[in-house]
């Protein structure tokens, strides 16, 4: 592992700076909409229309990855979130009004093009770099805690910077994901494939053998790792929103209380890919125990309406989805044969986003309602990830062909010992001729 220190340094870059892109624009939200001067649900699209396009071309990009290599597609889209933010931070600055407004949304919808192929691709990546499976799941907990330091230090750049001109936040984009570009071109060497590509029509069908084969955990897995965004990302609306109307706290300071549980959630993170090596069994576990702590907590800050509690609980929840993310992470990858691994890690991180898209409306609408029914709601979110994780979540254990194309070699190469002399076929001699 340590050989590739600098291509993992290289490659965790990049969730920071996609977390950042996005999340450093929620605590300045109604600052935007007065410099702008345009209704609050025109300030919203400016994160919905990120997330809603990379969701749609999430599972594309996986694919071209599988097809044509994950640097291939990574560079590119690095290149086009720093368009997209560069042009976002140029018509903030040179325009005025409405406007600008849609210069500036039109550059968020470029960078979520440029999303959609730039993180989702270092899960699989990361996959292909490691043949143990204990160095893929420590290097795949290093990628999320990189991707939940990003979560923790966004609320409190994006304020920061806001302070002193209103569309830096935007401004900053170009120049991190020129950064992290340059890492990715100089230290990050992919390995190289052994084979030819597999055809769309065999691609597609290896795609479904796998689903075929394994769907019942992997759409588990998808299920679970939408919960968890759904529900911090619902909680930390339902806080900033409440820090702010009934607390008065703005800028840096609630920047800094929005932190405290995504700090937790990283450092849990960290040590849960440490710990959980190679063993699935493990992997399944603790993500059970994550999920069950985060049900617990939400359930009892449903009882009392007290922002003390809230944070203070959600600290403790967070560190259950932290050590829940990096099993998911590493259940999913190395669930997989390399020849797909691009389109299915896709297909994950698209139902992260649904959930990073869903948490914030659904708790705004329940935000008025009463404390317990809302996080009641958030709670049975949890209790539903948490079974879904004890009856789904039933990973292979040892060796065993996962599906797809590995499989069917197999296949083809015990057909070829049948029929080539001298060869052994289940662990008995073929009789010679003579």
């Amino acid at each position: 592992m340590n050989d590739k220190k600098w291509d993992l340094v290289a490659l965790a870059s990049i969730p920071v700076i996609m977390t950042l892109g996005n999340s450093m624009l929620i605590p300045i939200l109604p600052q935007i909409e007065r410099e702008l001067k345009v209704s609050s649900f025109k300030v919203s699209m400016l994160i919905t229309v990120y997330a809603v396009v990379a969701i749609l071309l999430i599972p594309l990009a996986g694919y071209l990855s599988d097809r044509f290599g994950r640097k291939a597609v990574i560079i590119p889209s690095l290149i086009i979130a720093a368009a997209g933010g560069a042009v976002a931070g140029g018509a903030a600055w040179m325009m005025n009004g409405n406007a600008s407004y849609w210069i500036i949304l039109a550059g968020r919808l470029l960078q979520g093009i440029g999303a959609a192929g730039a993180f989702p691709i270092v899960i699989p990546l990361v996959g292909d770099m490691f043949d143990d499976e204990n160095e893929v799941s420590k290097s795949l907990g290093i990628i999320e805690t990189s991707n939940t330091f990003g979560k923790v230090l966004s609320p409190i750049l994006g304020a920061a910077l806001a302070m002193w001109l209103w569309y830096l936040p935007f401004m900053a984009i170009p120049v991190l994901c020129v950064l992290s570009l340059v890492l990715v071109i100089f230290l990050v060497k992919t390995p190289k494939k052994d084979e030819e590509p597999p055809s769309f029509p065999e691609f597609i069908a290896s795609i479904r053998s796998v689903l075929k084969e394994k769907g019942r955990w992997l759409y588990a897995i998808f299920a679970i790792g939408g919960i968890c965004m759904f529900v911090l990302f619902g909680v930390l609306f339902y806080l900033s929103e409440t820090l702010e109307s009934e607390f008065k706290l703005k800028g840096v300071l609630k920047g800094l209380v929005l932190a405290i549980p995504l700090a937790a959630l990283c450092l849990s993170s960290y040590l849960a890919g440490k710990w959980i090596g190679k063993n699935k069994t493990r992997m399944k576990w603790l993500g059970f125990i994550g999920l069950a702590v985060l049900t617990v907590s939400l359930g009892v800050i449903g009882l009392f309406d007290n922002i003390y509690v809230v944070v203070s609980l959600f600290t403790l929840g967070g560190a259950g989805i932290g050590a829940t993310l990096p099993c998911l992470d590493a259940l999913v990858t190395e669930g997989v044969d390399k020849e797909q691994r691009g389109t299915i890690t896709a297909l994950f991180s698209s139902m992260r986003f649904i959930g990073v898209s869903l948490g914030p409306p659904v708790v705004s609408l329940l935000i008025g309602s009463h404390h317990f029914l809302l996080f009641g709601i958030l709670a049975a979110s949890g209790a539903v990830g948490g079974l879904l994780t004890l009856l789904a979540v039933k990973p292979d254990q040892g060796n065993k062909p996962t599906s797809g194309t590995k499989q069917k070699k197999r296949e083809r190469n015990d057909n070829d010992d049948v029929k080539q002399p001298g060869k052994y076929v289940q662990g008995r001699r073929k009789k010679s001729p003579l």
